[in-house]
């Protein structure tokens, strides 16, 4: 006899992110943390790469690293000069399509205890004409070398972030 499929809440480590930890179930799994916004957004802000996940007009999801600049609830990418098969990018047509996106930074260690992310869920524009593109290439700039050297022809992805999630194994890191 085949047993049933354990759904989540059936596990003893079902704890959703974000969900206050008590009883044995904290005490198996260890604390988790929700981070307060402040320090979601220090950490968002301080890597280098995020992936930006997309969803296609027929519900296929699709995932890139991108390079960002965070300005308050405002995260900006650009197309940039890396080596593309094409310039009709799928990122841009399922933005055009949908423009509900999100955005993942992380950090993972060996050490279990330093690992965190943060996900910022929102709605992206694709901007094209060169007079606002200009404030975000400039943030670009500001946090790429590459970007000063030789700056995005873009178009430019705005996000403006409706929701922060994070969590952290530990405090501190």
């Amino acid at each position: 006899m085949a047993s049933r499929p354990r759904h989540r809440a059936d596990r003893p480590y079902a704890a959703h992110v974000g969900e206050p930890s008590t009883g044995d179930q904290a005490a198996a799994r260890g604390a988790r943390l929700n981070l307060n916004g402040v320090e979601a957004r220090r950490r968002f802000a301080a890597v280098l790469v995020a992936r930006l996940a997309t969803v296609s007009d027929t519900g296929a999801p699709h995932i890139v690293p991108i390079a960002f600049a965070l300005d308050g609830d405002r995260i900006v990418s650009a197309v940039d000069a890396k080596p593309k098969t094409t310039r009709s990018l799928r990122r841009l047509r399922n933005i055009r399509a949908n423009p509900r996106v999100a955005v993942l930074a992380d950090h993972y260690d060996d050490d279990w205890t330093q690992l965190w992310w943060v996900r910022a869920d929102g709605r992206a524009a694709i901007t094209e004409d060169p007079v606002q593109m200009a404030e975000p290439l400039r943030l670009l700039a500001r946090r790429y070398a590459q970007y000063r050297d030789d700056p995005p022809a873009g178009p430019v992805i705005s996000i403006l972030v409706e929701r922060w999630a994070a969590w952290a194994a530990a405090p501190g890191q």
